[in-house]
C-alpha cells in the first residue's frame, strides 16, 4: 500500500470516488468547488493506493480556510468497498500517516439527519469511521445541534429595550470580551481550548478565527446594559454556506437574565436586515440555555453535526 498525498493528476480518480453510505462527504461538486475556493487542497488529500493498479483505495479529505496555515477539519473518509474487511485498519493508518505529516490531529466533522440513530445505513456508516477516528486518536466525542431560521418560517426580532448594541474597530474590545465570556461557559470547544492554553490566548484565537470566516467585520457588535456594563457578545458571520451565527455570548455576571434572547436576536435583525432568508446555527447538544433560547427565536433543527477531536491533553 502507498499512502501520499494527493496531487493535481489526481483529480480525475478523485472525482470518480463514490460514497454511497448515509453519511456527508466530499462529492465532485463540493471537491471542485472547494479546490477552487482554497479550502481544500491536493496537499490536504489523502490517498492510499495499491501499488500494483494505483487504484485509489481510500482517501481522507481536510477543510481549511484558504489563507489558513494548517487544515482545521477531516470532512471525508472513504475505503473502497473492495476492502470492506480491513477498512477500520487501513482508514486508520491513513489517518494516522496525515495527522503524522500535519503535526497534529484535526477535528472530524460529520453531518447526519436529525433521528439518524434510528437509521441502520446511517448508524453503521458512522460505527466503522468513528473506530477509525478512535484509534487515530480522535477519542473525544461531542454532538452539535444544527439549527436554521428561515424568513418564510419565523418573524424578525424586535429590537432590545434593555441593551445597546455596539461596534468597536479595535479587536481588544473583543478579546476583553471574548476572555469574559468565557468564563464558566458551557461550550465544549472553549473549555477544551482553556485546558491547553491561558485564557488571554485562547480569546485572541477566538477572535482570530472569527476574522478568519467570510462575515463582514463590520457585524461585530458588544452589548451593554441601560447603566453602559458589558453585557455580551454577538457576532453574525458567514461561512461557505451562508449566513450563519457565528458567536454569541453572555458575561457570567450578566447570566440567568435572559439576555441571551436579545443578542441572538440581535445577530438574527442584522441578517435578516439585509434581506437574508436563512441563517445557520450550530450549538453543543449540552448547552440546554443554547439550545432554548433557539427555539425560543424561531430556530428549528435540521440536522446533526457529529465531531470527532483528540484529547488536548494528550497532544
Amino acid at each position: 500500500m502507498l499512502f501520499r498525498p494527493a496531487v493535481a493528476a489526481d483529480l480525475d480518480r478523485l472525482l470518480g470516488c463514490v460514497v454511497d453510505e448515509a453519511i456527508s462527504w466530499a462529492h465532485p461538486d463540493r471537491l471542485l468547488s472547494f479546490l477552487e475556493s482554497g479550502n481544500y487542497r491536493f496537499d490536504r488529500i489523502w490517498l492510499a493506493l495499491d501499488e500494483q493498479s494505483g487504484e485509489i483505495l481510500a482517501r481522507a479529505v481536510w477543510w481549511g480556510f484558504p489563507d489558513g496555515p494548517k487544515p482545521l477539519a477531516l470532512d471525508c473518509v472513504h475505503v473502497h468497498p473492495s476492502v470492506a474487511h480491513d477498512r477500520v485498519d487501513l482508514a486508520a493508518d491513513l489517518l494516522n500517516r496525515a495527522h503524522e505529516a500535519y503535526g497534529m490531529a484535526p477535528e472530524y466533522h460529520v453531518f447526519v439527519p436529525s433521528g439518524w440513530r434510528d437509521d441502520p445505513k446511517a448508524r453503521a456508516a458512522i460505527a466503522w469511521r468513528w473506530e477509525a477516528a478512535g484509534r487515530a486518536g480522535l477519542t473525544e466525542e461531542l454532538e452539535r445541534l444544527r439549527y436554521e431560521w428561515t424568513a418564510a418560517d419565523a418573524p424578525v426580532p424586535e429590537p432590545s429595550e434593555r441593551l445597546v448594541f455596539r461596534g468597536d474597530d479595535d479587536d481588544e474590545a473583543f478579546v476583553a470580551a471574548f476572555r469574559r465570556v468565557a468564563v464558566g461557559t458551557l461550550d465544549f470547544h472553549t473549555r477544551q481550548a482553556l485546558t491547553t492554553m491561558d485564557p488571554e490566548t485562547q480569546a485572541r484565537e477566538e477572535v482570530r478565527d472569527n476574522r478568519s470566516m467570510q462575515g463582514d467585520r463590520g457585524w461585530w457588535r458588544l452589548a451593554y446594559d441601560k447603566n453602559g456594563d458589558l453585557v455580551g457578545v454577538a457576532l453574525p458571520s458567514a461561512n461557505n454556506a451562508g449566513p450563519v451565527v457565528g458567536y454569541l455570548g453572555v458575561v457570567p455576571e450578566q447570566r440567568g437574565l435572559g439576555y441571551v434572547d436579545d443578542l441572538l436576536g440581535e445577530i438574527t435583525r442584522c441578517h435578516a436586515g439585509r434581506g437574508v432568508q436563512r441563517i445557520v446555527a450550530d450549538t453543543d447538544a449540552g448547552n440546554l440555555p443554547m439550545a432554548r433560547a433557539f427555539e425560543r427565536a424561531g430556530y428549528r433543527t435540521f440536522a446533526i453535526r457529529l465531531v470527532l477531536s483528540a484529547n488536548p491533553v494528550n497532544t
